[in-house]
């Protein structure tokens, strides 16, 4: 073969007309070859061919690719993972490192891991995540670390767009409402007076008056307790770092807080702060060690707990739910209570409000009152009528001479008889 012919002539075979800038005709392989020159990863100069049977896609495709110029969008998702995770470990907290390798090596690797970054689409995300087991909340982990590399991708100019961006987030289950896992204060009575151990019941009891998270509670020091003003200053984030070792970081939404002190809270901080100096943790084991989640759970005898209030799914971090649900109960504004829970958005907040539910009560009130103590479908007819009838019958005049028409029927429309009705004017075929 020639050897023009097999780098690609230059002229389209059917028009004999010169073909543009990267595009040939290879007649070894009796298609049009696209190439693609860009800026790799290190700097360097790439090249990528694409072959298609037709001059117009192949124009197409030299269009899109020189717009897009992704040379190492060819590489898998295994391959940029190995590559960008240093960049995530570096980024978020120890604790989200662990969840996200959890994610990635349960869920998204096997999935999705194999698929080049370029071919992975919003469809693929979805389904990926319809085979994906665990809670809801596993499976937005995993979601959360694709859309990390994937950010990192399109930072790296590998892909154009995040497409996990464009997937439907798993749908919290029902049972997860954090409102629906709050106690009552009866039940919260009941799990403080069960607590045995004097030190871990102050620290469950600062979890429900003052909704701090578990890890929060455990890094309060001496200094963040202000009895006299009222107010707990959390400004630390007790964690385990990736070498295992214990470390204070700051809160969850990265900004100190404070937490009102609660009259019933008070006497559990004042016996907890008796004899310690500045810097000391407020709240500590029986021996006097560092608490955690876990070691929390084993000393109250959690199982225990969960029994006496028949919860099998109860968490710590339900203290913080009923925590906010009370405040909602008291009357205090989704605003104040953000600034306390430390919400970054105000959205999450409102999950713990009951509006909705007192707008159904208040419904029921007005209806009540429109058609009486009895249900609608108890009424006779000429009750029914006479309930009508004390629908407001006048209108807006100016609006009813402007427009001809109000825009809705008085009482007496409705009640008419059908054959007093204006009739309805002949259609016209024309």
């Amino acid at each position: 073969m020639p050897a023009d012919q097999d780098r690609g002539d230059r002229r389209d075979p059917k028009t004999g007309r010169l073909l543009p800038d990267g595009i040939r005709y290879r007649r070894d392989r009796n298609r049009y070859q696209v190439r693609v020159w860009a800026t790799g990863l290190n700097g360097e100069q790439k090249e990528r061919s694409f072959y298609t049977p037709t001059l117009a896609e192949a124009k197409r495709i030299r269009a899109e690719s020189t717009a897009r110029q992704h040379p190492d969008g060819s590489m898998t998702l295994n391959e940029w993972q190995r590559r960008y995770w240093s960049v995530i470990e570096t980024t978020v907290r120890p604790s989200t490192v662990r969840a996200y390798e959890r994610g990635w090596r349960l869920r998204v690797k096997p999935w999705l891991g194999h698929k080049k970054l370029e071919k992975i689409t919003a469809g693929d995300v979805e389904e990926a995540m319809t085979g994906w087991t665990g809670k809801t909340s596993t499976r937005i982990d995993a979601l959360s670390v694709l859309s990390r590399l994937l950010d990192g991708a399109v930072n790296a100019r590998l892909v154009p767009l995040n497409v996990a961006r464009l997937a439907r987030r798993p749908r919290m289950d029902p049972a997860g409402n954090p409102r629906s896992r709050a106690l009552s204060q009866d039940e919260v009575a009941v799990v403080l007076e069960s607590i045995e151990s004097i030190p871990h019941r102050r620290y469950i009891a600062a979890l429900v008056f003052t909704g701090m998270r578990a890890n929060e509670a455990a890094a309060l020091r001496t200094q963040d307790v202000d009895l006299d003003y009222g107010i707990i200053r959390v400004s630390r984030n007790a964690s385990v770092g990736l070498d295992g070792q214990p470390v204070d970081l700051t809160p969850k939404s990265h900004k100190e807080r404070t937490v009102p002190i609660a009259a019933a809270l008070a006497p559990h901080l004042e016996a907890a702060l008796a004899g310690k100096k500045r810097g000391d943790l407020v709240f500590t084991g029986v021996k006097g060690g560092k608490l955690n989640p876990s070691n929390v759970k084993r000393a109250v005898k959690w199982s225990a707990v969960r029994d006496l209030l028949d919860r099998s799914d109860l968490k710590l971090h339900d203290l913080r739910h009923t925590f906010a649900t009370l405040l909602f109960d008291a009357g205090m504004s989704a605003n104040d209570i953000q600034a306390i829970l430390g919400h970054a958005s105000l959205q999450t907040t409102e999950m713990y409000s009951r509006a909705r539910d007192h707008a159904a009560q208040r419904a029921v009130t007005a209806l009540d009152s429109l058609f009486g103590a009895h249900p609608a479908h108890q009424l006779s007819p000429p009750q029914t009528l006479r309930a009508l009838e004390a629908l407001p019958r006048n209108h807006d005049k100016d609006a009813a001479e402007a427009t001809g028409d109000t825009g809705h029927r008085t009482a007496d429309e409705i009640t008419k008889p059908a054959q007093n009705r204006p009739k309805r004017p002949p259609r016209s075929d024309s």
